[in-house]
This record gives structure tokens, sequence and C-alpha cells, in this order.
């Protein structure tokens, strides 16, 4: 796994989705991370600091992993590019298909029935 600066990923992941258009998938996570150890930030703890926490994002296509690390001051203009990148490559999604649920209740509705059942 690579762990790139913020444009050069987001240019990687461009061509990922690229690459992705025709047939395959890109897929990417969010987490959060402090990019420290566990004893460092036991330590921090202790001490009173506060500990600075990051956002670490993955891509993968399946063969090849990418990553990077945004910080709190950085975080809108990734988000702003981010968002770019996703609504000019979400063109090649498919169109879910939905079975008709107004077939079913039509029926009920010739049938006169109802739910409950007819006191006599």
């Amino acid at each position: 796994m690579v762990l790139l600066q913020l444009d050069p990923f987001l240019n990687e992941l461009t061509s990922m989705f690229e690459r992705s258009t025709k047939l395959g998938s890109v897929w990417v996570t969010l987490k959060r991370s402090s990019l420290k150890s566990k004893v460092q930030r036991n330590k921090l703890a202790t001490a009173g600091e506060a500990i600075e926490y990051r956002c670490l994002i993955r891509a993968t296509d399946g063969k090849k992993t990418i990553s990077t690390s945004v910080g709190p001051k950085d975080h809108q203009r990734f988000q702003a590019s981010y968002a770019t990148i996703l609504k000019a490559h979400m063109t090649a999604l498919k169109k879910r298909e939905r079975k008709d649920k107004k077939k079913p209740a039509e029926a009920d509705k010739r049938e006169g029935s109802s739910k409950r059942p007819k006191k006599s």
C-alpha cells in the first residue's frame, strides 16, 4: 500500500475510476486514525495533550491499493475535490431494476377485500 500526498492520491483515484468504467469496481474506505502507535497515544493522553486525529483514506480496484491521510486543515479542500471526482465518474452505474409493487395492491382493491376480517 502506497501512502500518497493529497493531489497525487486524487489523480490516481481518477485514473482508477477511468480504468473501471467498462468493467470492475473501486472501493474507497475512510477511517479515523492518529497515525501514532498505541504507546505514543497513551503517553500523550497521560500528559494531557490533545491527540490530533486524521482521516485515513484507502482506495483499491482489487489489483492496486493507494492511501492518503487527511488532516483537519485539509479536509475541506479534499472533500470538495473528492466530491467532484465522484460526481464525474458516477455515470457508469447501472440503473437498479425495481419490481412493480402497484400490481398486488390493485388486485386487492378489485376484489373489495380489506386487511380486516368482516364481522357478522
